[in-house]
């Protein structure tokens, strides 16, 4: 036959990306060799510095990438992950959210159009997507990993939200995900209270598929994440509390035996490559196919509630978004949450949702922060 050359099928062909990064990797054959002609690509989030949260812009590259990845003819998986080795994603860059969304309500719906078009991508991606959790997966960073088809995490990781306790909801995907990984009710606990799992109790209640090992001692070896119960055992009342975190003087000796190790997150790297071999090892369409049929009980509730979740918490931009990502971004370290009994007491009264009730309910720190910011504004 006689050749021909290939069209481009990019939505923005030789698009230069500013938020991100976009790399190609070596695809492993099953004796650790590089494959000719193929490659894993990797879509590494790149702001470290505020723990991977992703801006507008960065949020736009996103799409972009995922695009280019699932048409890329000689690339076998992607890779979804983050620089650095505190976190994959902790969600919206609350920065951004606080200076410049809070109160326009607007604005947010046009930014939740972006972010509802990268949920989207992901989940129609033409290519097996894992997500290689190096840190913090938290709100918005949760639901874009729930996103992709597989999890393979450092054993550092800490999995959760953070919607109803800093001014949200998480209505971007993790109230339509959750409980297909890990059941109701142990979704409804992480959705309302906000208290994180370690990597430990993720890959115990099917919320990953791998974690690896990332702290390593003086002498080189490998050990289990000293901060987490590693081994099954059970509290004074009998419940196991295999995953969860250590408390008290178990917590102090934890930070002594982690002053003393490295975060080294090869082991990591090893995992993602294991499982990218693996999948070289499949017939292309057919598991394009697979994952097509698999990814349909996540786009059914996904494209069921998208619009109307978008809608609320554009409007929730003037509502309890305001004083909750005030808090977290102004406040100092220990004061980034309002005081809840009083904003409760004072709704209960009647009092106007306006900035006057923000103010009310502001730690110090935030509060200071919140006036300087607004200052001259109506």
């Amino acid at each position: 036959m006689p050749s021909t050359e290939l069209k481009n099928h990019e939505l923005v062909p030789d698009y230069v990306f500013r938020a991100i990064r976009y790399e190609t990797r070596p695809v492993l054959d099953r004796a650790g060799k590089p494959v000719e002609g193929l490659h894993q690509v990797w879509i590494i989030l790149d702001n470290e510095k505020q723990l991977n949260s992703y801006t507008t812009q960065m949020v736009k590259d996103v799409i972009l990438a995922f695009r280019r990845a699932s048409v890329d003819r000689r690339c076998v998986a992607v890779v979804f992950t983050a620089v650095g080795d505190k976190a994959f994603c902790t969600g919206g860059n609350t920065e951004e959210y606080a200076t410049y969304y809070a109160e326009r309500p607007t604005e947010y719906l046009q930014y939740m159009r972006l972010f509802n078009d990268m949920v989207t991508s992901i989940l129609l991606c033409d290519k097996p997507v894992i997500c290689r959790v190096n840190g913090m997966r938290i709100a918005g960073g949760q639901e874009i990993g729930m996103a992709c088809d597989f999890t393979v995490a450092g054993d550092h990781a800490r999995f959760g939200q953070a919607g109803p306790i800093h001014g949200s909801a998480p209505d971007g995907g993790s109230t339509d995900f959750l409980d297909l990984y890990v059941g109701v009710g142990r979704a409804v606990e992480s959705l309302v209270l906000c208290e994180p799992w370690s990597a430990h109790k993720a890959l115990n209640i099917g919320l990953v598929n791998e974690i690896a090992p990332v702290y390593r001692a003086a002498d080189g070896t490998f050990v289990p994440n000293p901060f987490v119960v590693t081994d099954r055992m059970l509290d004074e009342v009998g419940n196991v509390v295999y995953g969860d975190y250590k408390e008290g003087a178990a917590k102090d000796a934890a930070k002594a035996a982690a002053a003393g190790c490295k975060v080294d997150l090869s082991r990591l790297d090893l995992a993602c490559d294991r499982l990218v071999t693996k999948v070289l090892h499949t017939f292309p369409d057919c598991t394009r196919r697979t994952l097509e049929s698999f990814r349909k009980k996540k786009l059914e509730h996904w494209q069921k509630n998208g619009e109307s979740s978008r809608s609320w918490l554009a409007l929730n931009m003037n509502h309890e978004a305001v004083p909750g990502f005030s808090a977290f971004h102004y406040g100092d370290r220990n004061e980034r949450e309002i005081d809840f009994a009083k904003y409760r007491r004072r709704v209960a009264e009647g009092a106007v949702a306006d900035r006057a009730l923000v103010e009310e309910v502001l730690a110090p720190s935030a509060l200071a922060g919140f006036r300087k910011a607004r200052q001259g504004t109506p």
